[in-house]
């Protein structure tokens, strides 16, 4: 087990060197585009030279990637161009948004998809076919779809939730809470829809086994024989598909906290891409990269731990 538990540390760390460098290497690949961005179109090409020069973009690109690497594990991940503001200190205002977000739909995603998926795969019939169809429907409409069609429903026409804006948890739980629910429910919809399909053929897979049908003649309640044997055994492409949703959750944000107006970690994002705000963009890069690969290790861990022949390694 433990070195199956290196084994996926060293692969992390790995994936975070390959993807930063070649996002990093994208982002700063035309120094000049960069400057005259920052100039405005009516820069001189003297001036576009003096600007390389003061911001650094004068240097070979993996010499600025080494120390933005350095400024990593320090804290310092640079300033705006645009604005000058230390790039840390806006993705501390910006990340607990969309990390509370996505956190609460990846939670509630698991719960309800684990429900679903046991509840289709066991009863069968009419219910199985309700959540195969919804579970299409949900996966086929986009999330800012559904974003505006809560928006307009409960935000507008029956006015119990806010529409937009985000409160909070110090401000009162109750508003924080109230602040949540569209948001989370956009991004549960179409998640729930495709992680509960998943797991209903990983429960059905796992029902087929013969081992289970040896546990039914012993005369072992059918629920025990559920809870206790068939999920955990299905728990290892059900934690893969919610390890997965997790990219999907963060890209989902992008579009739901244009939609309710949040001050988010998408939000930032969207708006220093169009800009070429550089090193805001690779901040919100470097927060979504960790947010993924800190997932799908716990999510490797966990399976690790719910499989008897890695534990005995």
């Amino acid at each position: 087990m433990l070195s199956t538990i290196t084994k996926n540390l060293f692969r992390s760390v790995a994936t975070f060197l390959i993807v930063t460098l070649l996002t990093f290497s994208l982002m700063y690949g035309n120094p000049q585009g960069i400057a005259r961005a920052t100039l405005g179109l009516s820069a001189t090409p003297e001036d576009v030279t003096t600007k390389m020069a003061q911001l650094g973009l004068d240097r070979p690109v993996l010499l600025q990637y080494l120390d933005w690497l350095r400024g990593v594990f320090t804290g310092d991940l640079g300033s705006s161009f645009y604005t000058s503001e230390p790039v840390s200190s806006a993705l501390s205002n910006r990340v607990p948004v969309t990390l509370t977000i996505v956190v609460l739909a990846l939670v509630l995603t698991a719960v309800i998809s684990v429900l679903l998926g046991v509840t289709a795969a066991v009863k069968g019939g009419w219910i199985d076919r309700v959540v195969q169809f919804l579970s299409v429907l949900g996966t086929a409409i986009p999330a800012f779809i559904v974003a505006i069609a809560l928006v307009f429903t409960f935000a507008i026409f029956f006015r119990i939730l806010p529409a937009t804006g985000y409160v909070p948890p110090q401000d009162g739980i109750d508003l924080w809470l109230k602040s949540l629910v569209l948001p989370v429910l956009a991004l549960l919809i179409g998640s729930v829809a495709s992680a509960a399909q998943q797991f209903r053929t990983a429960i059905l897979d796992t029902l087929s086994r013969d081992y289970v049908r040896t546990l039914r003649t012993r005369g072992i309640p059918e629920r025990e024989i559920i809870f206790r044997n068939v999920l955990r055994n299905s728990a290892a492409p059900g934690l893969t598909v919610l390890s997965l949703q997790t990219f999907g959750l963060l890209g989902g944000a992008v579009f739901i906290e244009q939609v309710f107006a949040l001050a988010g970690m998408g939000q930032l994002a969207a708006s220093s891409a169009q800009i070429q705000d550089v090193p805001m963009v690779m901040g919100t890069v470097l927060v979504t990269i960790i947010i993924v690969l800190v997932v799908n290790f716990v999510g490797d861990l966990l399976i690790t731990l719910l499989n008897p022949k890695a534990r005995t390694r």
